[in-house]
């Protein structure tokens, strides 16, 4: 199967999770009005006995066209993941049908551009384009695996 990945907008997103980035007006000045704050961008979720942490990860670059074999979810708590170069990265996301992912849908974030994932989202693997592969990730931290994982009966390439 193959699929075309489309540039990432809240709105397209907003079945899956939120888009962090620092588009538009901020919402408010602070440090005597030389810097925008942009408020409460994502919905954090860290379920019961789960706490935030913050982890770096380094990934390797995987430049489309993208093969896509394994899909993951987090049923425990949101994964939000902050670009730390400003390059694009490839989001792969599907509904849930019944446990499984359903039809996927692809899209590529602009510069600078993160995503936070809800609760339960089925995503793929972090897919950075190109530059250092180098993120902040904010997701639970528990005494829970909160990890599920689903190799696909069919790969997708994602052009």
């Amino acid at each position: 199967m193959r699929i075309k990945a489309e540039p990432l907008t809240a709105a397209a997103f907003a079945p899956f999770g939120d888009v962090l980035d620092a588009s538009g007006q901020p919402d408010r000045f602070i440090n005597e009005g030389r810097c925008g704050r942009y408020h409460d961008r994502a919905h954090l979720d860290f379920g019961p006995g789960g706490r935030a942490g913050i982890s770096i990860f380094r990934s390797e670059p995987r430049p489309l066209p993208h093969v896509l074999e394994l899909v993951e979810r987090h049923p425990d708590g949101s994964q939000a993941f902050l670009p730390l170069d400003r390059y694009g990265f490839l989001v792969t996301v599907a509904r849930d049908e019944n446990g499984r992912p359903g039809g996927p849908l692809a899209f590529v974030t602009a510069p600078g551009q993160g995503v936070n994932f809800h609760r339960g989202t089925w995503h793929g693997v972090l897919a950075p384009l190109r530059g250092n592969g180098l993120f902040a990730v904010v997701d639970r931290i528990g005494d829970t695996r909160n990890l599920e994982e689903f190799r696909l009966e069919r790969t997708l390439t994602v052009y």
